[in-house]
């Protein structure tokens, strides 16, 4: 797997690196250089706490069952 250094000196993890790694947007890694001249790169420690998004908050958790047509009833105002 080849990857190209950018401009910014930015480089894009392969996906199956990636996935073998279990890397997610937000995780930190350590990169290091072995004997052999090899680099190596680590997954360091658990993700940054990040606020959630106000829709994961809000799924699941309507305690009214509304049938699609009783709902749109009543938003339109003929209920």
């Amino acid at each position: 797997m080849a990857s190209t250094l950018t401009s910014k000196g930015q480089i894009t993890i392969p996906k199956q690196i990636r996935d073998a790694l279990n890397l997610t947007p937000g995780c930190s890694v350590d990169f290091a250089v072995n004997r052999e001249g090899d680099v190596v790169i680590h997954k360091v420690g658990v993700r940054p706490s990040r606020k959630p998004d106000r829709f994961e908050v809000a799924r699941g958790r309507a305690d009214v069952k509304w049938r699609t047509d009783d709902l749109m009833a009543l938003l339109r105002g003929e209920a």
